[in-house]
């Protein structure tokens, strides 16, 4: 695999996953969206084929990991060479961003909207300004319910360990490097799982790219009264999934290789 095809494949094939998971989000949560209030249900499955749809366009070319823990655990595992990895992080990173700015674009409208009705309640502008997450981050980037840096960090592990235990163990490695077929929609069918079951305290995450790259576009764009983009948080999606997916190579590795 050249190093083109990792930066085509991871590159688009992550801002695809980013464009239709963080659109999901602004669907269900902007104002003047026809899909305003259509819950959780709709964002976990609307994730899940976010990951259907940039794994399916990235697989035939890079592999698509589309998530640096799951690069991590692939080359834990011995399939991806250790010279490939900061390649592929960095093309996921900025499929990430690209990802972000599309999904900001495809809903400037209701954005504009919704920032226009906070601004329009002064009460929530204060609130607004001493959150340590800012009032649309969420489009962008996960946060938890609870503020338990231990519990945080924990779920975050947990939900990676599934995600990455599954793709070593079910076959899915067709070519030794990343999803086949078949493991581009079982993969999809997990990430629903995990929102489902393990979704509900952080947002989950699973991907530090995924997690990174929009709180970045989050705190770059020219979105007024916005908020802050909780940097003190933000490492935890990051290494928590790393963690996780190291967990999960080495068990795999130990047990099953």
């Amino acid at each position: 695999m050249s190093n083109a095809d990792i930066i085509i494949g991871e590159v688009v094939g992550t801002a695809m996953l980013i464009l239709l998971g963080a659109g999901v989000v602004a669907a269900v949560t902007l104002k003047k969206s026809k899909a305003q209030g259509a819950g959780w249900l709709a964002i976990t499955f609307g994730w899940g084929f976010a990951v259907l749809t940039g794994a399916y366009i990235a697989a035939g070319v890079s592999g698509a990991h589309l998530n640096p823990a799951v690069t991590l655990g692939l080359a834990i595992e011995g399939a991806t060479p250790w010279s490939q990895v900061p390649l592929y992080f960095a093309s996921e990173l900025v499929g990430a961003m690209l990802g972000a700015t599309l999904a900001w674009l495809a809903y400037y409208g209701q954005f504009q909207t919704h920032m226009a009705d906070l601004a329009a309640q002064p009460d929530a502008v204060e609130g607004a300004k001493d959150a340590k997450a800012g009032p649309v981050l969420g489009v962008f980037s996960t946060g938890p319910e609870i503020r338990n840096t231990a519990q945080n960090l924990t779920t975050e592990i947990i939900g990676t360990f599934v995600l990455v235990i599954a793709i070593l163990t079910q076959g899915l490695n067709d070519e030794g490097n990343g999803l086949g077929t078949l493991g581009v929609l079982i993969t999809a069918l997990v990430v629903v799982a995990i929102g489902l079951s393990l979704g509900g305290p952080t947002g989950y995450a699973i991907n530090p790219a995924r997690d990174l790259g929009p709180r970045i576009v989050h705190a770059l764009l020219p979105l007024k009264g916005k908020g802050r983009s909780d940097w003190g948080y933000a490492w935890i999606p990051v290494i928590g999934p790393l963690v996780g997916a190291a967990l999960a190579a080495g068990l795999y590795n130990v047990a099953f290789a």
